[in-house]
């Protein structure tokens, strides 16, 4: 073996290892795509734009929101997933990608294997939504009584088979022994729409995706999911109040690039979002949507991705809900 066989080796393996290092070191040097794969109008919408914002003004580099809708979030994850892995393609996923597994037979990505986790964002109770006209806040015993006394399955939108309203809808179907319709929708600023409209009785969403049209006094809150009250809905019980202990459920949302990024990118975009969630303006902007903001290292995201997947699987299972 000569010496400059064995230098061209040499410089070949430096060239290798300094790749992703010279890539992070130039990184960001074009427009990042941050794909949400809902209908603009909703919280993830909200908490990626905020985000985005923070991260385009710290980075340099405008972080472009795209809303890729569909399928149970699925188009937009498989869009992130089959991105080229430089950075330049991040997206938002969030509990229903963990359930999609277990209620789909045939999936065009993997959510463990296709992602390169960088950060946790948030979680946020689900809020049961219902028309003003008919309810006021806080009145989820007439809404119940109501839906008992119609003589027909109670219809609830849902973003989709598999998604945390559709859960949460089965999850209120078992627990209030109430036969309920799922009716289908791209996301819940349009499943809320109707929700207003009295086109369906009712629809589980976070209170950020309903802050609008509950503001302008089109739709009101019936119920909580969560532990404790919400402080910006004093006057809506929790599940547990009302006689329904075991329907507590948050959603939650994470920032994932695709599968094989280079370490340095993955950690300097894990940083710009622990700037931005940190950042008082955003926490003030969020806080008050009932979003707990929370960043996570890349480590602690994978192992909540791969317990999510689990724990739903079994869920999925006892709810009775099958596969497409």
């Amino acid at each position: 073996m000569t010496l400059r066989y064995l230098s061209a080796i040499f410089s070949v393996g430096l060239a290798a290892v300094h790749v992703p290092v010279a890539h992070a070191a130039g990184y960001p040097d074009k427009p990042i795509r941050l794909i949400v794969p809902w209908a603009a109008g909703g919280s993830t919408d909200a908490l990626a734009r905020a985000v985005a914002q923070r991260m385009s003004e710290s980075m340099g580099q405008p972080v472009v929101v795209e809303n890729r809708a569909g399928a149970s979030g699925r188009i937009g994850a498989e869009a992130v997933a089959k991105a080229a892995p430089d950075g330049y393609t991040l997206g938002v996923i969030e509990l229903a990608h963990t359930v999609a597994p277990s209620v789909f037979r045939q999936m065009s990505y993997d959510v463990l294997r296709d992602f390169t986790p960088v950060s946790l964002l948030g979680e946020s109770p689900l809020v049961l939504f219902a028309d003003s006209a008919r309810y006021r806040p806080g009145d989820v015993q007439r809404f119940l009584t109501d839906a008992r006394q119609s003589g027909k399955p109670m219809q609830m939108a849902t973003s989709g088979n598999g998604t945390i309203s559709h859960l949460a809808a089965r999850m209120l179907e078992t627990q209030a022994a109430i036969p309920v319709d799922a009716v289908p929708y791209r996301g819940s600023a349009p499943a809320l729409t109707d929700v207003s409209a009295q086109l369906v009785s009712g629809h589980f969403a976070t209170l950020a995706s309903g802050s609008s049209l509950l503001g302008g006094g089109k739709i009101t809150a019936l119920m909580v999911t969560g532990p404790s009250r919400i402080a910006a809905l004093p006057n809506v019980p929790t599940s547990a109040e009302a006689k329904l202990p075991a329907l507590q459920v948050s959603q939650w949302w994470a920032l994932v690039a695709p599968a094989r990024t280079p370490t340095a990118v993955v950690n300097r975009l894990g940083d710009e979002v622990r700037a931005a969630l940190a950042n008082p303006q955003t926490r003030a902007r969020l806080d008050s949507q009932g979003i707990d903001l929370k960043a996570s290292t890349p480590a602690q995201l994978g192992d909540r991705l791969r317990s999510e997947v689990d724990r739903w699987g079994q869920l999925v299972k006892q709810a009775g809900i099958q596969p497409e």
